[in-house]
């Protein structure tokens, strides 16, 4: 076969810049489900492989999370949470966060982690943040499993007057809007973070603060009426309604604002495609620079 037909014919794949900076590529990511796979299982076995309690670390921390704030934000400050009883209040609170932080933090390193993989073999590089998010969906699901067994333990031990409502059926919604809020996150973080290395060590300092901003171990109503004057810093954050719709799905807890959830799944577009074509751009030029 000659040089001109090599030329003229057509090839299985063509490697070129991409035009639309927004373009998911979803066709190629397609493609490469395999490797797509692959980093999901190697996320999810490298994580604790060398530990000796393993995966029960996914039920250790949000367990032990949710007594330390039940002692202190419950019974110390005396934060009360209605007919819910406090542990299970900040449970459900804890477990779709950690779900947003893992998606974030993990999703903020993307260059810097994955440079040696990068700079040696092609491949959609959105594919590494989507791993992410799938893997740590299996972390998700055994925290809400932990939840859903203390749920039991309340309603048929402790008589817990719980009705759960239509709207429980919309909470893997939620789900998906914490991941692609960590997801558009995390890429924005990771592509700053190639020229600005600084980030990378405000990020974890940067959650923490978030999270007393985010209503995770107190209802929305009482910041506004314990501190009104911060109280914007509630109403303008996605994450809080989120979480408060969370706990209102989950334990018929709290309000459900139509204005919050038009308000976060406007914001959480906005941040993913900013994300993506932040991330489509730094990836055609990082290598220089990491």
């Amino acid at each position: 076969m000659s040089i001109k037909e090599n030329i003229e014919g057509d090839w299985l794949f063509e490697i070129k810049p991409k035009n639309n900076s927004f373009n998911l590529n979803l066709k190629e990511v397609w493609c490469y489900r395999d490797l797509l796979l692959l980093f999901v299982k190697r996320d999810i076995v490298t994580v604790y492989k060398q530990t000796i309690l393993g995966p029960l670390w996914y039920l250790i921390q949000p367990l032990f999370t949710a007594i330390i704030f039940t002692l202190i934000f419950n019974n110390v400050a005396g934060i009360k949470t209605g007919a819910i009883p406090p542990f299970l209040f900040n449970l459900a609170g804890i477990m779709i966060w950690n779900y947003f932080t893992s998606c974030l933090n993990d999703t903020s390193d993307t260059f810097k982690k994955n440079a040696s993989i990068f700079g040696k073999v092609y491949f959609p590089r959105l594919i590494v943040p989507l791993s992410i998010v799938i893997s740590n969906l299996v972390k998700f699901g055994i925290q809400f499993f932990i939840f859903i067994a203390f749920y039991l333990y309340y309603v048929f031990f402790q008589e817990m007057q719980v009705e759960l409502t239509i709207y429980t059926l919309f909470f893997p919604l939620l789900v998906v809007v914490m991941g692609l809020l960590g997801l558009g996150l995390g890429m924005i973080i990771s592509s700053l973070v190639t020229k600005y290395r600084d980030l990378s060590f405000l990020v974890g300092f940067g959650v923490q603060l978030l999270m007393y901003v985010s209503a995770v171990m107190y209802p929305m109503a009482l910041l506004k009426v314990k501190l009104p004057k911060f109280g914007w810093l509630i109403e303008y954050n996605p994450l809080a309604y989120v979480i408060e719709a969370s706990r209102f799905m989950l334990l018929n807890e709290g309000v459900i604002s139509i204005f919050g959830m038009v308000y976060t799944f406007l914001s959480t577009v906005l941040i993913f495609f900013l994300g993506l074509l932040m991330f489509n751009r730094t990836e055609k030029s990082f290598i220089d620079t990491v």
